[in-house]
Parts: structure tokens; C-alpha cells; sequence
């Protein structure tokens, strides 16, 4: 994303949410002092911010049910092998092929990550019946998030969704993949606070870590059957 489309989804956000105005400066990039805090919980190594100048912590927690912005603001939903055939029998397909062609949308993304700019293609649910490839990484309201604010796949949404705010990330190390994790800033999420340290949000990691390793394990299950590409370079 760009600075400008972070700076309108926080405008965005503090119409409806309270914002900490050091959150706001650092999501926007105004805080020039930022460390990497690493915290190792199962088999994920996450990276979290710290704020040195201020001697604060970047830390986060859910608000939903009051808060469904990661729903009402999302940008794509690439699927696991696991979600095509969770999903298509959600949706009452009999056949994969079937569900792939009406309810999914091929796309490709490019990320900067620290091993480069990688190239990802992937087989996306449409959020919106008639979305196009061409609309991938755009903000669109789920179709599948109710009046009432509950996603109409749970518990078989896909797993991406479960993934929020975290992104993640393998790397080679020593022969052994190993997962990490640090936040999608995108300005969308008002459960971003700061704090003099991470204890508070321990068990938070510890669930998250094994979500976060399953999904990876999953979506490189899926890349090795040929149904989606990753390209470092």
C-alpha cells in the first residue's frame, strides 16, 4: 500500500475510533526510531515493533464484534488447497473446478520482503460476486459478513482470515523452514496500543502461533500442487 491510501484508511478510522496519536505517527512512518523486538512462541518467531525514543511497545488486541473492519476493508483472500474444499462445500459445489470458476478470481501481487521483491500468484474468493482480477489488493466489504457483523463461512472461512493482523513469512534457516510474524500496518485496525511491554499480549502470540504455522504449512502445500506461484527476484 501507499502512504497515501494508509493515511486515508486512518482518516478513515479515527471517524469511528479513538486513536493513539502515537500509533498514528508511527503507522504513517513519522517515527524514524524503531526496533525489532523479537519474541519466539512455538514455532514462530514474531517481530515486534519498539518505539525506542518513547520506550514503548507496538502491542494489538481484537475488538470484534464492535470492530469488522478487516472484513468491511479487505484487499484479497488467496486460498489454501484445505479452503477450496472447505469452501466449495459451504457453498453447496460438488466439484472444486465448479466452485473455482464461479466463486474464485486468479491475481497476481508483488511484496517487498526482506528477501527481495516477490511475485505471488493465487487463487482468490471473490468478496464481491463479480470481482475481477483487476480489483485484487483493492478495499472491498466481504460478501460474506453479515448485518450483524459474523462472517457466514465461520468456522470454514478461509484461513487468511484467521491470520489478521499478522504477516507472515518462511525462511530457510539452517535446512529447516521456520515461520515468522509481524503486523499488517495498513491503517485499517483501530486495536493497535502501545505499551512498556509485551507480557500483556503473550497469550495472544502463543494462540497465534500455531495459527500462524498451520496456515503457512498449508499455503506451501498448496504452492507444491501447482495451484499458485511464489517468485523471489
Amino acid at each position: 500500500m501507499s502512504q497515501a491510501e494508509i493515511q486515508e484508511s486512518m482518516d478513515i478510522l479515527a471517524q469511528k475510533w479513538v486513536i493513539d496519536p502515537l500509533i498514528r505517527d508511527f503507522v504513517l512512518g513519522r517515527i524514524p526510531n524503531v526496533s525489532d523486538y523479537i519474541h519466539e512462541s512455538g514455532r514462530v518467531t514474531f517481530h515486534i515493533p519498539y518505539l525506542v525514543e518513547h520506550k514503548k511497545y507496538v502491542l494489538w488486541k481484537c475488538y470484534w464484534p464492535d470492530c469488522h473492519n478487516c472484513c468491511e476493508r479487505q484487499g484479497r483472500l488467496p486460498l489454501t488447497q484445505n479452503d477450496l474444499i472447505t469452501i466449495k462445500s459451504a457453498l453447496n459445489y460438488r466439484r472444486v473446478s465448479d466452485f473455482v470458476k464461479n466463486e474464485t478470481v486468479t491475481a497476481s501481487w508483488r511484496e517487498d520482503g526482506t528477501a527481495g521483491m516477490t511475485t505471488m500468484t493465487s487463487i482468490n474468493l471473490k468478496r464481491k460476486p463479480d470481482e475481477t482480477e483487476s480489483e485484487d489488493g483493492t478495499h472491498i466489504s466481504c460478501r460474506f459478513l453479515n448485518d450483524t457483523g459474523y462472517c457466514t463461512l465461520h468456522p470454514g472461512r478461509p484461513g487468511v482470515c484467521y491470520l489478521y493482523p499478522f504477516s507472515t513469512w518462511l525462511v530457510n534457516e539452517k535446512g529447516a523452514a521456520h515461520v515468522h510474524a509481524t503486523y499488517q500496518m495498513t491503517g485499517d485496525c483501530p486495536g493497535f496500543y502501545t505499551g512498556s511491554g509485551i507480557s500483556e499480549m503473550a497469550t495472544i502470540l502463543d494462540e497465534y502461533a500455531d495459527i500462524i504455522y498451520d496456515y503457512n504449512m498449508k499455503y506451501t502445500y498448496t504452492i507444491r500442487k501447482g495451484l499458485g506461484a511464489v517468485a523471489i527476484g
